[in-house]
């Protein structure tokens, strides 16, 4: 009778995630936010908005919030809600597309290479090290530099940043998790490589790499609102955060409405995903689990 062999993965881990996490003050809030955003983001990618995000109305130029235009309007008499409901799915776009790739591609690095070992794990590593040498903003400025500025320029640029940080995370457990026993057994057994690697050691490495995909995404939107701030991310007349505020620049004293609501936009935003991410460490975490209140 084959012997069946079960890597030291809690089966039942991933099931009561929710409640664990809603039991966590910082997971409740972070969800919260992170939900609310997620709305918006959809809400804004369907087009469904108070106003045209891009309708010029000039005599309502600058209008303060009011009644008919709850955050008010820029310069040219666009609504600026519409404009943020606009600007959050342009940053979820960049966020998710940016993070799943560094994700993927860290993953994979960072897994081959930590349970390769030898000269394949140093030299992977040592171009890791490369990158995380240069300053990010910087290496997303490069990036984009050559590439022109745009949506998916910015998002591959976050990507590069970000995979470094990915395969750091992912090789760490894979080189304690490979010497332990039901590796050692699984590969006496004669099972292919890839199979070990995928199917018993890679599932060792999902908790850490679930808390760093919540942290990178706030990151990757505070970069994307940094890039297109300096002109170099989504561009005019498509609407972003830090596009809006690099517009408010000249006019913040007569219209501060301008500059408040995105600026707190990419306050809560950067805070809900930082929130849920310090949760979910706390809920994956075994050691940390006495903190969840």
């Amino acid at each position: 009778m084959p012997v069946k062999i079960e890597p030291p993965v809690e089966r039942r881990r991933g099931q009561g995630l929710l409640p664990r996490l809603l039991r966590n003050r910082s997971g409740t809030v972070g969800l919260a936010l992170v939900t609310f955003y997620l709305l918006v983001g959809l809400f804004g990618l369907l087009g469904i908005t108070p106003r045209p995000s891009l309708e010029q109305v000039p005599r309502d130029r600058l209008k303060p919030p009011s009644e008919q235009y709850w955050m008010g309007t820029d310069i040219f008499g666009r609504d600026i809600a519409s404009r943020l409901m606009e600007g959050a799915a342009n940053s979820l776009q960049v966020a998710l597309l940016s993070v799943a790739t560094a994700t993927l591609a860290g993953t994979l690095i960072g897994t081959t290479a930590g349970y390769v070992g030898g000269r394949f794990d140093n030299l992977l590593m040592r171009v890791m090290d490369v990158f995380f040498a240069l300053p990010a903003l910087l290496l997303a400025l490069l990036v984009v530099t050559v590439l022109g500025p745009g949506l998916y320029s910015t998002a591959f640029a976050i990507a590069v940043v970000y995979t470094p940080i990915f395969a750091r995370v992912a090789r760490a457990p894979v080189l304690s998790v490979k010497e332990m026993e039901f590796v050692t057994a699984t590969r006496a057994l004669g099972l292919p490589e890839a199979r070990i690697l995928a199917r018993h050691v890679l599932p060792n490495t999902l908790a850490p790499l679930i808390v760093q995909v919540s942290l990178a995404l706030s990151w990757a939107l505070l970069t994307e609102a940094g890039l297109s701030f300096l002109g170099l991310g989504t561009q005019p007349p498509q609407a972003s955060w830090g596009v809006m505020l690099s517009e408010s620049r000249g006019i913040a004293e007569l219209a501060p409405w301008l500059m408040i609501f995105p600026g707190v936009a990419i306050m809560l935003g950067v805070l809900g995903w930082n929130l849920l991410g310090d949760g979910l460490r706390d809920v994956l975490d075994p050691r940390l689990r006495g903190r969840e209140s």
